[in-house]
């Protein structure tokens, strides 16, 4: 050939593959969003979901075992819930054995304002019919559990119980004591409430408190429908912990003294404030994390040796921790699963979730995440979750996180933050969760059914979706 006719023949080639790559790529569908009804600016975002997906079928479902999870396989039966590592991916195994992918809900309850117990009363009529009815409204979309919050009183003991969690809140309840030495009102303090935003794990009197949070658990630790135990909920372990707990403290104080001694240790010398580096902050939140976490976790294990500990709930929003590698180190010398609510971000990025794998050689779990819609008649000025028109767009949003979320080889699930929606004229309620879309029910437990319908499409996927993307 000679050179003219070659040249032609690259030129056509190339030509043809630029052609063929413009006809192959997908185009995802639009989503507008923001970040509630008082931010004046929409972005739009791909929204990946699973008709999408290239070369994916949707197949015939295996049979579920009594807990939610896929016979795909079966492991050794220990009779509770446990993680497994298989084929570099991380399981939760079902106490028969089998995966399970935690596809929940969180707040499963029937709510507590007037309003909400009005329309209870008409629909349902008892607990016990609420929560039957209810629980096949989950199964029947495909979830298989409940998050944190829920009335777990009524679902372990229901008909055909769901796997459930349960929270405890050591900190929480001694934070909501210690808070009174100051008259209710700290000088200084976060959207947490958390003075100087230290969390006081050097208190001995803290010890107490754990030990009357663990009193409750001992009644769950037979039951194989529980899954674990979450402490707490989205504490600030900020990286600038060292210098509040040398500059803002009084001497005196406990956590002063433990800094301190921490410092002047690991320095070698009588050491102040301006002698820390940022190596001495990052190790500092490690130690300052693992008292805490050490606390706990031998507290739980005495109480209850059969069940997980799930973790205190990092905060995405922050950020700070879910960055910090010492953090996470620690973390999986404790945690079984590690739990993180997200929030503020489009998707999970598959960098960050894969450095915590790494970091810690534990799974996690995505506690807290949601998405408001326009069309629910709400305010939606408050909460963290985004913003979109439609329920139908609250789905399609549904489907392109837990999609990034099953491309993950660390990811063990998720909990949609909430069953319910807010009820804008409950002001007994936190800020955050005032007036705002976050149910997959109304106020009236009316479903939402547009958004189901997207969610069920990934839940009942969702075993063959990790098939799918494990040959990738």
């Amino acid at each position: 050939m000679n050179l003219k006719k070659h040249s032609i023949c690259v030129l056509f080639c190339f030509t043809s593959l630029i052609s063929l790559n413009s006809q192959n790529k997908i185009t995802y569908q639009k989503v507008e969003a923001r970040q509630n009804a008082l931010d004046p600016k929409w972005v739009a975002y791909d929204a990946k979901t699973i008709d999408k997906l290239p070369g994916f079928k949707v197949k015939k479902q295996l049979p579920s075992s009594i807990y939610g999870g896929s016979k795909m396989w079966q492991k050794e039966a220990t009779g509770f819930f446990r993680t497994e590592k298989i084929d570099n991916r991380w399981w939760i195994v079902d106490p028969e054995g089998y995966p399970y992918i935690f596809k929940g809900v969180a707040v499963f309850n029937a709510g507590r304002s007037v309003n909400q117990q009005k329309a209870f009363d008409k629909k349902f009529g008892s607990k016990e019919n609420w929560v039957n009815k209810e629980s096949k409204l989950l199964r029947d979309n495909g979830f298989n559990g409940v998050g944190a919050w829920s009335n777990v009183d009524l679902v372990k003991n229901a008909e055909n119980p769901l796997v459930y969690t349960v929270i405890i809140s050591p900190m929480g309840m001694y934070h909501a004591d210690h808070i009174k030495k100051y008259g209710g009102k700290y000088k200084e303090a976060s959207w947490q409430n958390y003075r100087f935003d230290l969390v006081m794990v050097f208190d001995k009197e803290f010890d107490a408190y754990i030990e009357k949070s663990v009193k409750e658990i001992s009644q769950y630790k037979n039951d194989k429908y529980l899954m674990g135990y979450f402490t707490d909920n989205e504490l600030p372990w900020y990286n600038d912990a060292l210098d509040k707990h040398l500059t803002l403290l009084a001497k005196d104080e406990q956590g002063y003294i433990a800094a301190k001694e921490w410092l002047d240790k690991r320095k070698g010398f009588n050491a102040s404030a301006s002698d820390i580096t940022q190596e001495d902050r990052m190790a500092f939140t490690a130690f300052y994390f693992e008292t805490y976490m050490k606390k706990v976790t031998d507290a739980l294990r005495k109480a209850d040796p059969n069940h997980m500990y799930l973790g205190c709930r990092f905060n995405q929003d922050k950020e700070q921790e879910l960055t910090n590698p010492e953090i996470f180190k620690v973390a999986g010398k404790y945690m079984d699963i590690i739990s993180i609510n997200h929030y503020r971000k489009w998707e999970p990025s598959q960098e960050l979730m894969n450095n915590w794998g790494e970091w810690s050689g534990k799974p996690f779990l995505i506690t807290e995440w949601y998405t408001k819609g326009e069309d629910s008649g709400l305010p939606n000025n408050t909460g963290a979750g985004w913003l979109v028109r439609t329920q139908k767009e609250r789905g399609l949003f549904y489907q392109n996180f837990t999609l990034e979320l099953l491309k993950n080889k660390n990811s063990v699930g998720w909990h949609w933050f909430k069953y319910m929606d807010n009820d804008p004229q409950d002001l007994s309620t936190d800020y955050s969760n005032r007036d705002s879309n976050k149910g997959i029910v109304n106020g009236n437990f009316e479903p939402y059914q547009p958004l189901l319908k997207e969610m069920k499409l990934i839940n009942d996927n969702a075993y063959e979706l990790t098939r799918y993307f494990d040959k990738m």
